[in-house]
């Protein structure tokens, strides 16, 4: 094991001794806050300071709560734009018993409810990973990442259909502040050759990305645009800040998910300074 590994794993076991109260909690985003960005927050209006802020101060919200759950998201979604937009559900399993005696389609989603960022997409009656599955299950969210919002969610598998029966399709990731879409993150080629592109609400591409480098690549406005903008600046009307994640075959509208804070709340802009530029396309334009 190298001097970087070991460095990781001792910060890594050093986070986890942070008691699992409110004081904790912020601790914990202070000690990732000044790791990822080599200072303390302050007053200057930037993302990264405001959503450390909004995190930290806002406490248990029970909305955010029940719209992080994948299951339950989709009745918030049915019930204030319509169910056309909710990705359809083909079961929902609630324990091993029952992930290992479900047969699971040819091609489907297959992601845990009660967490972030974890999935298997079965494109050909791939093999279903039941250890993967059972660690899912085994895990709390907040425990990882303090995120209040995953803290009391009940740990479900949810299997779905591949959205447009495709397995890469590009991601819209709206950025919305006071219920109104102001910026749009479009993640592409995620499982292949993924890059990251940001465009305004009037589809201007911006100098900037979150990933480790910039991408030359631009792609094609979507033909609804309008209706995806419609729908992201209606599905964030309850919060003050909340992303809203859509997939579009140019026609159709999905919702993938409501993201209540991006990153765990840290973003890496490249070209560093370029946050000052995402910060005023979230707090000052129109």
């Amino acid at each position: 094991m190298n001097i970087k590994s070991i460095k990781k794993r001792i910060y890594y076991q050093a986070i986890k001794l942070i008691p699992k109260n409110n004081l904790g909690d912020k601790v914990f985003s202070l000690v990732k806050f000044v790791k990822a960005y080599r200072r303390l927050p302050n007053n200057k209006r930037l993302l990264s300071n405001y959503l450390f802020d909004r995190h930290n101060s806002e406490g248990y919200n029970p909305l955010r709560a029940y719209v992080s759950d994948k299951e339950f998201v989709k009745d918030y979604v049915a019930e204030k734009i319509g169910i056309k937009h909710k990705v359809p559900t083909i079961k929902v399993l609630h324990h091993m018993q029952e992930v290992r005696g479900f047969s699971f389609p040819q091609r489907c989603c297959v992601k845990p409810t009660h967490l972030s960022g974890r999935v298997i997409l079965r494109e050909n009656g791939e093999k279903i990973d039941f250890d993967v599955i059972q660690k899912w299950l085994n895990t709390n969210w907040y425990d990882l990442k303090r995120e209040k919002n995953y803290r009391f969610l009940t740990p479900k598998i949810i299997v779905e259909p591949l959205i447009f029966d495709r397995t890469n399709n590009e991601d819209y990731k709206f950025f919305c502040y006071k219920g109104r879409a102001k910026f749009v993150q479009v993640d592409i080629d995620r499982w292949t050759n993924y890059i990251r592109l940001f465009f305004d609400r009037e589809w201007n591409q911006q100098d900037f990305t979150t990933l480790k480098k910039k991408s030359i690549k631009s792609i094609k406005k979507p033909g609804n645009f309008e209706s995806m903008l419609r729908i992201a600046d209606c599905l964030s009307k309850d919060f003050e800040f909340i992303r809203v994640d859509l997939y579009t075959d140019g026609e159709d509208i999905y919702v993938g998910e409501l993201t209540n804070w991006p990153g765990n709340g840290i973003l890496y802009f490249v070209p560093k300074s370029s946050e000052e530029t995402a910060s005023k396309l979230l707090f000052d334009s129109n």
